[in-house]
């Protein structure tokens, strides 16, 4: 099993101590987190993308490529690319130069986005949402794979022969489709053959299994070999402790400043109290054996060989934080890595299956 820490860069008051860093600050904590991530041996760093309050996530490629200059090993993740906004074009352009200057450290996760807000601000209908997330993805996947591409497209100016630079390091990049509450980005993944990444953090287990389901469904529909399928997971939160009971007292005032948040805002509450958030979200909150059985138990349900964990403190202060972190990655990490399977692909830069490399045409 893998395992990638997250952040969407949230810009908003510290749920317990309530001081908001400036703007300055909270890129500086996602830099640091992102060197914490590899120092403690994560798998992969994600940013994600909104363009909303209260996120400042909104130029993802800008601030993967810090993490790149700043890093050697850990791969980059889009959390996600929300290519239902975006020009196809333009986000292969920024894509590819990331990917050439992490020497091919880049993996994909796209997804349509969410957010009336984000909406309107790049003039996308609840009703065109979905065609637009195909097709952008469809050309991308084009412009990436081929020197020329012609593209007959409905919501950007057509194609013919067009050339796109740079070429990538990765060929190809791999892209995974996230999915939270539709069939649409399922099929699209299906479709193509690609893996699948759930959402899996505001609800209970139910709907995210179904969907992840559907997905082997049409997997096998459209012809691919089951053995072949990748599944990633997300969690609703992160608190590892010596003992559930210090678990539990930890993220207390955290899970109560986040539900009074909630009310005020007149966002739907799902679980109204930590005993419930802790036992039916995805949230990995006890002591490193709960953790490692829980993840077991999604793992039945869902068969998912990546797992995305809070890159934030969210709460926490930062020395509880980092002492979570140390102990998932002592204690819980080596457990599901012998337990549970890696996807069924090399985790490292996607390259032809030709043997002379860009290297050996250098020479």
């Amino acid at each position: 099993m893998k395992f990638l820490a997250i952040t969407l860069i949230v810009h908003r008051p510290d749920p317990v101590t309530r001081v908001q860093k400036s703007t300055h600050d909270r890129f500086r904590e996602v830099l640091d987190n992102a060197l914490l991530a590899e120092e403690l041996g994560f798998d992969g760093f994600g940013v994600g993308e909104r363009h909303e309050r209260p996120f400042i996530s909104s130029s993802p490629t800008v601030v993967l490529s810090h993490v790149a200059a700043l890093t050697k090993r850990i791969r980059l993740f889009t959390a996600v690319t929300t290519l239902s906004l975006l020009d196809p074009v333009r986000a292969y352009e920024d894509y590819a130069t990331l990917d050439q200057l992490s020497g091919g450290r880049l993996d994909l996760i796209i997804g349509k986005g969410n957010g009336a807000a984000q909406r309107d601000l790049f003039h996308v209908t609840p009703e065109d949402q979905w065609g637009r997330n195909a097709e952008s993805y469809e050309v991308f996947r084009k412009i990436w794979r081929q020197d020329k591409v012609t593209a007959d497209t409905r919501f950007r100016p057509p194609l013919t022969d067009a050339e796109v630079w740079p070429r990538p390091y990765q060929q190809p990049v791999r892209v995974w489709h996230g999915s939270a509450t539709s069939k649409e980005s399922v099929d699209l993944a299906a479709r193509y053959g690609d893996p699948l990444f759930s959402a899996n953090v505001t609800n209970p287990i139910g709907p995210y299994a179904e969907l992840i389901r559907h997905y082997r469904e049409r997997w096998e529909f459209y012809g691919h070999d089951p053995a072949q399928i990748a599944v990633g997971a997300g969690t609703a939160g992160i608190y590892v402790a010596p003992t559930s009971q210090e678990a539990l007292a930890a993220y207390r005032p955290i899970f109560e400043a986040n539900l009074a948040f909630f009310k005020k805002a007149g966002l739907p509450v799902v679980f109204e109290t930590l005993e419930d958030f802790v036992e039916r979200s995805s949230a990995l909150i006890g002591s490193p054996q709960q953790v490692v059985d829980k993840v077991h138990r999604y793992h039945e349900q869902f068969g998912h060989t990546v797992v995305h964990l809070h890159a934030d403190a969210g709460g926490l202060p930062e020395s509880q934080h980092r002492a979570s972190l140390e102990l998932f990655q002592s204690k819980v990490a080596p457990v599901l890595r012998r337990e549970i399977p890696d996807p069924p692909f090399a985790w490292g830069p996607v390259l032809p299956a030709s043997p002379i490399t860009q290297e050996s045409v250098r020479v």
